[in-house]
């Protein structure tokens, strides 16, 4: 009979507990002062905090769009080096995040919220007093290597202190906070230059001061890795002078690996409390690659990271261009530019918080209908509400601004395919969240690694297409690539946790075989 789903979100190992013992998986590994257990205060002060502190990626990617035509001008430069500045911008943004989260599985969450908030305040205040385009692209970039941490390590906090089965609805809150960025920098423009700097330094004291670390070794598939990897090292290195005392440890570690269990990521290796106390890592063992490859290994994660990709892609294209279509064809200032692109922001922070929550009741729904036993890809069935609308959204846009009709219209239009395009987008992040269970910030830094990929290459090539086959040909275009987003979403809904299965068994043999 065919193993239990590698990430059955209940404490049940089987449909029937009587013929095996309770499991827990590695994130329900006993810890001290368990994040997940805190009060609802407690957790709400941290969502509190990391959703201030996730405002600054959104501000920080988007706060010159209404202003492009006004920052050629000032600094007599052309559309090719503000599409760099951009691009180069959601690059960064998007790779950082994997050394991050590198960071935060061996040093912890705080570590890195308070370093990175450095950096972001450090060149929030030099971009403030360029002069030049390139002083202004080099310090963005800088911004956006502090900035990137923030959104990618505050997904992976609310993992840490929320269950599945919480987590649709508190995402959809905690990522409607970026989404305010782009609609509050549309409108205040210039002024929040400035205030980006003072903004980042409030939530540098905010995490000193009032945020508790989330972090837990024993929870990290990531931080037991390089512990077990250490541990033989010590081994080895003790195994000259006669000691014993590393051996007996990786003798437990051992015992653990070769666990009869079918359900790696059900059963994990955890490294024994005293081990864990007795070998400090350090920041020498920061190596993102290995749990990045281990990510992207899996098909379904694959899959749906190309969907993420594009959805994020999509949103950066639509911001970019129609500020760039207001501004040639409707001379719109940058107020008035702003005002429009908040239509878009308004529909994405809705779809990110009503669709968090949907994600989450069609997750309870489908939990109940099965017996009690849930597994990652239900929470995927939230998406098809919005999927037959979005592609129809972006295509009305695509000619509203073809045809230059009322501005009404266009800001109609952008407030459907902000919202239904974030709603599909909540539950995808969600997923790459569930779908990895002990490595949700690698998971999640992989994620940005590909959004930024994504919206790099979308927004160098906008501005040619736009010009060529003009927004009603770019977007058309856009809702063909929406089409195929939703198919690849569908494919992992029907066939993901057969892959996830087919992949937790060959890492199992690949470990039992070390």
């Amino acid at each position: 009979m065919k193993s239990q789903d590698t990430n059955t979100q209940t404490h049940v190992s089987s449909p029937n507990p009587s013929s095996e013992p309770i499991k827990l998986d590695i994130e329900h590994a006993v810890v001290e002062d368990d994040p997940r257990i805190w009060s609802d205060t407690k957790k709400n002060v941290v969502l509190f905090i990391i959703s201030g502190a996730s405002m600054i990626s959104g501000l920080c990617a988007n706060i010159q769009n209404p202003a492009n035509a006004q920052i050629e001008q000032q600094l007599h430069t052309n559309s090719g080096d503000i599409s760099l500045s951009l691009s180069l911008s959601i690059l960064i943004q998007g790779s950082s995040p994997m050394i991050w989260s590198a960071i935060s599985e061996i040093k912890g969450r705080k570590t890195v919220y308070l370093f990175s908030l450095v950096l972001f305040t450090l060149g929030s205040v030099i971009v403030a007093v360029s002069r030049t385009i390139g002083f202004v692209i080099g310090m963005r970039i800088l911004q956006s290597i502090g900035a990137s941490a923030v959104l990618t390590i505050g997904a992976t906090t609310l993992a840490d202190i929320y269950e599945p089965h919480q987590r649709g609805k508190m995402m959809g809150i905690y990522y409607s906070a970026p989404l305010v960025g782009p609609s509050l920098g549309s409108i205040i423009g210039g002024a929040l230059t400035q205030g980006l700097a003072i903004w980042g330094g409030l939530m540098f004291l905010a995490f000193l001061l009032l945020f508790k670390d989330t972090f837990r070794k024993e929870r990290s598939m990531t931080y037991q890795d390089v512990l077990k990897r250490r541990l033989r090292e010590q081994q080895s290195s003790e195994a000259k002078d006669g000691s014993r005392n590393i051996s007996e440890k990786e003798s437990q570690v051992n015992d653990e690996d070769h666990s009869s269990s079918n359900d790696i990521e059900a059963q994990p290796t955890v490294i024994p409390a005293s081990a864990i106390r007795e070998v400090q890592l350090s920041i020498v063992d920061v190596n993102p690659f290995p749990p990045y490859l281990s990510v992207i290994s899996r098909k379904n994660n694959i899959a749906i990271l190309i969907a993420s990709g594009l959805i994020f892609a999509f949103s950066f294209s639509i911001m970019y261009t129609c500020a760039r279509t207001l501004s040639m064809y409707y001379n719109y200032d940058a107020l008035k530019t702003g005002l429009v692109l908040l239509a878009y922001g308004i529909g994405s922070m809705s779809g990110s918080m009503l669709g968090g929550r949907w994600s989450d009741r069609t997750l309870a729904r489908l939990k109940a209908a099965n017996g009690g036993i849930s597994f990652p890809e239900m929470r995927l069935e939230s998406t098809k509400v919005a999927m037959v609308w979005l592609p129809l959204s972006v295509i009305g846009y695509a000619w509203v601004c073809q045809e230059r009709a009322n501005v009404a219209a266009m800001c109609v239009m952008l407030f459907l395919a902000g919202f239904l395009s974030i709603w599909i987008y909540a539950s995808t992040l969600a997923y790459i969240v569930d779908a990895n269970t002990g490595r949700s910030s690698t998971a999640v830094a992989t994620n940005a690694s590909f959004r930024g990929l994504f919206a790099f290459v979308a927004t160098e090539i906008a501005v040619p297409l736009q010009d060529s086959i003009g927004d009603g040909g770019l977007y058309t275009l856009w809702a063909g690539l929406m089409i195929i987003t939703n198919c690849i979403i569908l494919l992992v809904l029907y066939k993901g946790r057969k892959w996830r299965e087919a992949s937790a068994e060959r890492e199992k043999r690949m470990l039992d075989g070390k």
